[in-house]
């Protein structure tokens, strides 16, 4: 799990690599960096990227709209998949986000969630604070509760944990791009030094956008 703080560090020890990177031609090491082993994606043709995301993380949350409309311009080069992250254990805004995606609601309600634990400040600290959101906001908590109780759902969580490991993810949010590659608002930046969260942001694009590239190539 330390392979990305790893790679961070030598990042900023290396001053001469830095120098010459930049987001519009990122270096694996600096604004991204490669797996050990590749994972396997099931994407096909196209290039698979794998958001690994926290609802209760600030960042996920100011990152969330601009990612989606990076998403949506990408149209049919790329498949998306999220991955709610956990913390050594199971967290009921995990097991919720899996129970959306269970009921195909994650495209109508995942904003809102963002929105509920940020702007609300509703933790989503119990299982039961969980389905009174539910039902408050028009699902039916029957429904929800039954999925969300759901062999499917666990089976969900627990392959979040494997991916995690797998991927070796110790920060978020970060993206996989390909089973592959690995970046960040935190590693796009870290040659430029971007100082807003924004700039982080955009500069996440740019290698973004590299590595989809990148990844189409390897599949040739």
């Amino acid at each position: 799990m330390r392979f990305i703080r790893t790679i961070l560090c030598a990042a900023a020890l290396c001053a001469a690599a830095a120098a010459s990177a930049t987001p519009a031609a990122p270096k694996n090491g600096v604004e991204f960096v490669t797996l050990p082993e590749a994972q396997n994606t099931d994407a096909g043709s196209k290039v698979e990227v794998t958001e690994f995301f926290d609802y209760a993380c600030p960042h996920c949350h100011a990152f969330e709209p601009v990612l989606a409309d990076w998403v949506k311009k990408q149209g049919a080069n790329i498949v998306f998949k999220r991955v709610h992250i956990t913390r050594g254990g199971l967290l009921p805004q995990q097991r919720l986000y899996y129970t959306l995606d269970a009921l195909g609601l994650v495209e109508q309600y995942h904003g809102k969630v963002f929105h509920a634990m940020h702007a609300e400040r509703n933790r989503f600290a119990s299982d039961e604070a969980v389905f009174d959101w539910a039902e408050k906001t028009g699902i039916d908590r029957t429904r929800f509760t039954a999925a969300y109780r759901s062999f499917g759902v666990q089976a969900s969580t627990r392959r979040a944990g494997s991916m995690m490991e797998a991927y070796k993810i110790d920060h978020w949010p970060i993206l996989a791009v390909g089973g592959r590659y690995l970046t960040s608002p935190s590693l796009a930046s870290q040659a430029v030094a971007a100082g807003s969260e924004a700039e982080q942001q955009q500069a996440a694009l740019q290698v973004l956008n590299h590595l989809v590239a990148k990844a189409r190539t390897d599949k040739k």
